[in-house]
């Protein structure tokens, strides 16, 4: 067994130098995102960017005490952070503060912590645990029922803070079960459902419920085998009608008001530039008007005039482009590509099934924030709230996402000392 002589030694330097750049690329932005011409001291802990280079040196004290733990206790740690943190999130639904209509954050003096973050780690790690500590055989109906409890916990308090864009989230996991022999039809299944889901909310529920029979006679008339495609299309006619009734139900009795704007807005079925449809009007006016070199530092004028809400944090990549352009765009997402590069790597090279899906998990939480994150910045998909990855302001998000990493590393690193 080799001999480890301080923590960085045998730990994925590419990973780890990506991780603290994106951290930095982040800060940057923040302080351009908020200048105040009063405040220029890139460390005034009055404005976000001296609060978020605190979050940013803290952070990397928590990567230095992460990497420091043997990664046994990772293994064996699961089941408690997981309901310590599950805890934490139902607390939170009850005593926490409301904001934007979620009641999602502990308020400190004047920083919040958001446990809704440590749920996505905690979750990640208790799907692990789970994996490693019993066989588990994907393709089988108990094996999958155990593993989606996993994620209904965590989901199911979220939806009680009305934080349903951190729920969304958990959508990622299905892509680790899939790695771990879960069938191809759930995945299936699943676009199948977003794809109802969107023409229920698009066309109306009326003209979904004439739709449906509609495809399912078409099918029976033109099918060799009338009575066995009858039988056949009636397996799936049913549960499309259960779903898209589903659907119709929760977005007229479940959705808050500003959540039913928001998807209308997206879909084109309103027209709301100074509403809900104004935060992402202005993040493509500022997107658009960097061009392809970008206006310079703290030159961006959407930026400068505060035209786009929320723009140190879910809006924070329209700041990228307006002063960095597509160049700088381009630069940011390849820079994310190679973190999930790095981080899938190191999970398929794992001896051992826990530090394997950790390593997933950790890579589609990420994959699915940066997705949706820039996605709705340019109105491809509903603005739901949550950071871009290290790049946000916020404490309780980077903290977060580097205990994810770190432990991701040190997993690794121990993989080189031959603990499995």
């Amino acid at each position: 067994m080799r001999e480890q002589k301080n923590v960085f030694q045998f730990i994925d330097k590419p990973l780890l130098w990506t991780y603290v750049g994106l951290t930095l690329i982040g800060w940057i932005a923040i302080y351009a995102a908020v200048y105040n011409p009063q405040h220029q001291n890139l460390w005034d802990i009055q404005q976000n960017y001296g609060k978020q280079m605190v979050w940013i040196v803290s952070s990397w004290l928590i990567m230095m005490v992460l990497l420091s733990i043997h990664p046994r206790i990772y293994h064996q740690s699961g089941p408690l952070v997981y309901l310590i943190s599950m805890a934490m999130g139902l607390a939170v639904a009850f005593l926490g503060r409301e904001v934007n209509g979620a009641r999602a954050w502990f308020e400190l003096g004047s920083f919040r912590l958001q446990p809704a973050e440590f749920m996505k780690l905690s979750t990640a790690m208790m799907v692990a645990y789970f994996f490693a500590n019993r066989p588990i055989r994907m393709d089988h109906f108990g094996s999958q029922i155990m593993a989606g409890l996993w994620l209904l916990i965590p989901v199911a308090l979220l939806l009680l803070q009305k934080d349903t864009g951190s729920a969304l989230v958990y959508a990622s996991f299905v892509l680790v079960y899939y790695r771990e022999g879960l069938s191809v039809n759930y995945l299936i299944y699943g676009l199948a459902i977003a794809l109802l889901s969107v023409l229920t909310l698009w066309l109306g529920l009326n003209t979904m419920w004439v739709a449906i029979p509609v495809v399912l006679i078409l099918y029976v008339v033109l099918a060799a085998d009338s009575r066995k495609a009858f039988f056949n299309g009636l397996k799936l006619t049913i549960p499309a009608m259960v779903l898209v009734s589903g659907v119709g139900y929760a977005f007229d009795n479940i959705l808050l008001a500003h959540q039913k704007q928001r998807i209308l807005v997206l879909l084109g079925k309103v027209d709301d530039l100074r509403g809900a449809g104004y935060n992402v009007h202005q993040s493509l006016i500022a997107i658009g008007s960097g061009g392809f070199w970008g206006k310079g530092f703290l030159q961006g004028t959407q930026t400068k005039f505060d035209f786009v809400p929320e723009q140190s944090t879910d809006f924070i990549f329209c700041t990228i482009a307006e002063e960095y352009g597509f160049w700088g765009s381009m630069l940011l997402l390849s820079l994310f590509g190679f973190l999930l590069y790095r981080i899938f790597m190191i999970a398929e090279r794992q001896p051992g099934t826990f530090g394997r899906v950790f390593g997933y998990s950790v890579g589609c939480i990420i994959f699915i924030h940066v997705t949706i994150n820039i996605g709705m910045t340019l109105g491809l998909l509903p603005v739901i709230g949550i950071p871009l990855p290290m790049i946000s302001y916020g404490g309780s998000s980077l903290w977060s996402f580097t205990a994810m990493i770190a432990i991701l590393l040190r997993l690794d690193s121990g993989r080189m000392l031959g603990i499995r």
